[in-house]
């Protein structure tokens, strides 16, 4: 994975060009290796986004753009250490998948002995390449993961495990029986080898199938192989990016979850006992409380995370709102809450599906950002029967309420 002082050259004069217009002209220098100089120029423009401290260190090699696409990004990667930060102890920690490196990296800062495993070895060769650049001290093996994990001796602190999600056609697969290599199949080797597993897993996984999926299975006693501790679900600008597991040999005795969006973290359970609102968590002061659909003033669309969870019951116990309807996943309070787990708006007009209604209550630029939840069109079969364009400033979310009418709450976004 060398390049020549030709390539090098071509790569840095032509940092923010455009890779297919760079394609498509092609170079008279036989010396530059076009399509290498073309990964390179679009990886390191993926990773100013994506991997911004690698980014900024010259002489990274990056692989090819599907091995940029899967890899973590440094947000996540920076997140999932914080979850082992403090239990290291100095130990060892082995990744078992250890692709373009990112989690690795981030994940293995705390730990004395370091193992990347990699059986492709391309990729190990570029991580071994990078790892040094970035002053990580670590061993690099490149070898099946299955076949690697048979042989170590001694137990090790930590095993990150992220299993291939697409099958030998190259479709997605979800569940975790049908990832490379079956997890559920290699557990009763993974918790001899260690006493915690961080498994990373697909975010369109069921997060409660995977935990039982992985709780069920018993030794030849009858004895629970592995617990699940920890369960974050993670998301990134509001988009659902990963959902991680933290397995351990010893039952704990609640097990954490926990939905993040950014900076922002919202532990579900166990619920927290030093609330910094404990007026919220008066169940007999929110029942006093009135959101008739007429004097409510604000909507809340909680995080993609929180929807992944669906731990909505857990946001009324939390906040002081209330959900439109059990289906909607919509929330509204009579007062702002400014630290509320999502996107908030401020409720303008409520409408029916009235057409006097509906014209009073519309804008008249007739544009408007439109979102259905539990609603019997599309959002796109709204734009149309409502003629309205997308965009501008102007919120409309479609919905049921509980006697089973349809309302469009017309909303300013705040924030």
């Amino acid at each position: 994975m060398m390049m020549n002082e030709k390539t090098w050259h071509f790569v840095h004069e032509h940092l923010d060009d455009d890779v297919r217009i760079l394609a498509l002209r092609g170079t008279k220098d036989d010396e530059v290796d076009l399509p290498m100089a073309i990964q390179q120029i679009a990886g390191r423009q993926m990773a100013r986004r994506k991997l911004p401290s690698w980014a900024e260190v010259e002489g990274i090699i990056y692989p090819p753009h599907l091995n940029m696409e899967q890899c973590s990004s440094e947000q996540t990667a920076r997140y999932k250490a914080t979850i082992v930060n403090g239990q290291s102890d100095n130990g060892t920690f082995v990744d078992l998948t250890g692709g373009f490196g990112i989690d690795f990296y981030w994940l293995s800062q705390g730990f004395q002995h370091r193992y990347y495993i990699e059986q492709n070895e391309a990729l190990c060769a570029v991580s071994s390449k990078n790892f040094a650049l970035l002053g990580l001290d670590c061993t690099v093996c490149c070898r099946d993961a299955v076949a690697y994990l048979a042989t170590m001796v001694e137990p090790v602190s930590l095993i990150y495990l992220d299993p291939a999600r697409r099958n030998e056609h190259g479709g997605r697969t979800y569940s975790i029986e049908d990832c490379t290599p079956n997890v559920l199949k290699l557990l009763p080797l993974l918790m001899a080898k260690t006493n915690r597993v961080m498994l990373k897993l697909s975010p369109m996984l069921d997060w409660r199938k995977a935990v039982e999926d992985i709780q069920k299975l018993t030794d030849e006693s009858q004895k629970r192989i592995a617990y699940v501790s920890e369960v974050h679900i993670i998301s990134v600008d509001n988009e659902c990016k990963e959902l991680i597991l933290l397995l351990s040999r010893e039952q704990t005795k609640n097990m954490r979850l926990v939905c993040v969006n950014g900076a922002s973290s919202f532990e579900v359970f166990p619920t927290r006992t030093n609330n910094p609102h404990p007026e919220r968590d008066d169940l007999s002061l929110l029942e006093k409380r009135t959101f008739a659909i007429g004097e409510t003033a604000f909507l809340y669309e909680p995080n993609a995370s929180i929807m992944k969870a669906g731990c909505f019951e857990e946001v009324e116990i939390r906040y002081p709102v209330r959900q439109i309807a059990p289906n909607s996943h919509l929330f509204v309070s009579a007062d702002e809450i400014a630290d509320f787990p999502g996107r908030k708006f401020e409720i303008t007009a409520i409408s029916s599906m009235n057409k006097h209604e509906l014209k009073a209550a519309l804008p008249a630029s007739k544009q408007a950002n439109i979102t259905v939840r539990n609603f019997p069109m599309t959002a796109q079969q709204l734009r149309q029967k409502l003629k309205m364009k997308e965009g501008g400033a102007v919120y409309l979310f479609a919905t049921t309420l509980a006697d089973n009418s349809h309302r469009l709450f017309i909303c300013r976004k705040i924030g």
